[in-house]
């Protein structure tokens, strides 16, 4: 499971290069044709809204892979490491928990026939592609997320 998420996470980091590289052209461009040539460019702010939105959840993932996401640990911080440990595991379970059922509704979602059928006003890409960015993300980040519960549990077997 390690070597699958370590397999993710370098394929979300190249992605996020690409996809925050691509955003940082697309503003420029926009506010150059708006300001300097009075001509605006007018997928340009639906085009960044989509590439946000994949970044947020390739980042969000990427957050869980290397455990950087915001928490508050005054709790753990004074216990046993053995209470921390069981804890951390109950932590692990109740997100994975969650986001097997946010990706069952979210892959339910984008399959659906009104979603299939939907296209983006500016550019009328098919909305599925933004839309994807949720079901995606979410299983890069359960697959962390197994993998980091599987080093926790690892972990206690070492002790």
């Amino acid at each position: 499971m390690k070597t699958l998420s370590n397999g993710i996470s370098i394929i979300e980091k190249s992605l996020a290069v690409v996809l925050m590289f691509s955003m940082a052209v697309i503003v420029t461009m926009a506010v150059f044709f708006r300001y300097f040539l009075n001509s605006p460019l007018s997928w340009a702010g639906e085009v960044s809204i989509f590439l946000l939105v994949w970044i947020s959840f390739i980042g969000g993932s990427l957050g869980l892979k290397y455990k950087s996401q915001a928490s508050v640990t005054i709790l753990v911080e004074y216990v046993s490491l053995s209470v921390k440990r069981i804890l951390l595991i109950i932590g692990h379970l109740l997100m994975l928990m969650f986001l097997i059922f946010i990706l069952y509704y979210s892959y339910k979602w984008v399959l659906s026939p009104s979603v299939g059928f939907q296209k983006s006003s500016a550019i009328l890409l098919p909305m599925w592609i933004p839309f994807s960015a949720v079901p995606i993300g979410l299983t890069f980040a359960t697959v962390h997320l197994l993998a980091n519960l599987l080093d926790i549990l690892r972990e206690g077997d070492a002790k």
